[in-house]
């Protein structure tokens, strides 16, 4: 899909778009919360440092689009909730579409949607529930022109919680799946080995791919990882405790700003980083 809500995603010139994800108390796990605690304080940070697009739950979306500035970073808005993230592995695992979700996305402005399509080994009904969501969701978002994100994500158990599976093959055949079910947008994992991400994108054509941070690493590797998938074709990266939770949230943000949009070496954005 394109039209203005897409525009509003995707900087003009670079055609790439930073997504800082700031939506993790929706999910119920205590450890997410670590460095959004005070939500308002959070987004006016993270709107100074200008990213092309914030990513919040419904309750949060107001705190950005009741901000009097311009412009404003695009809203993503989470769709669905889930208690996958937690550290212990549910009874039932569940992910729930909100109500009426396009609609409220309509109504907070929002230049695009996002939504869990999750599989996890030995929880093949969880999957099913995430194609009904996604396939809810794009017939809702045909009748508004709302672009829709998909967020393909294998995981497995691992000792008591679940985790990220980041094989190519897997990873390439569920972002598969994400498109056709009419993605618009594929928020994908990194990949292992991570020189064969191109093959996901390639699976992915002509739909743009944004990887996944996942969990928080050292910044000048987040540097290097950013480079070697753009370099292979990713349209950006949806970062969420690898920003938020670093002792200088708009510096990282800017520094990854500069890598996307300017062309910066990872180097380059170190040194940024540092300087700030």
């Amino acid at each position: 899909m394109s039209g203005p809500r897409m525009h509003r995603l995707f900087d003009p010139v670079s055609k790439r778009c930073l997504d800082v994800a700031v939506d993790h108390g929706f999910f119920n796990e205590p450890s997410f919360l670590r460095g959004i605690a005070h939500m308002p304080s959070v987004v006016a940070t993270l709107v100074e440092a200008a990213p092309d697009a914030i990513q919040l739950s419904p309750g949060q979306a107001r705190i950005l689009q009741s901000m009097p500035v311009r412009p404003r970073p695009a809203l993503v808005l989470r769709t669905d909730v889930a208690d996958i993230y937690g550290s212990e592995v549910p009874d039932r695992p569940f992910s729930e579409l909100i109500e009426d979700a396009v609609s409220q996305a309509i109504r907070l402005d929002a230049a695009c949607v996002v939504v869990n399509l999750l599989d996890i080994d030995g929880c093949p009904e969880l999957h099913r529930a995430c194609v009904r969501n996604v396939m809810a969701l794009r017939a809702a978002c045909d009748q508004a022109a709302m672009p829709l994100m998909v967020e393909p994500l294998a995981m497995r158990r691992d000792g008591g919680a679940y985790t990220g599976i980041h094989d190519v093959g897997r990873i390439r055949a569920l972002a598969r799946q994400a498109v056709e079910l009419g993605a618009d947008v594929v928020k994908a994992d990194p990949s292992d080995p991570a020189d064969r991400y191109g093959d996901v994108i390639e699976a992915c054509a002509p739909i743009p791919v944004l990887v996944r941070g996942g969990g928080k690493i050292e910044s000048a590797e987040l540097f290097r990882r950013t480079a070697a998938v753009l370099e292979q074709g990713a349209a950006g990266v949806v970062y969420g405790r690898n920003i938020i939770q670093h002792p200088k949230p708009a510096a990282i943000t800017q520094a990854l700003m500069g890598i996307l949009h300017q062309g910066w070496t990872p180097e380059e954005a170190v040194e940024h980083l540092e300087a700030a």
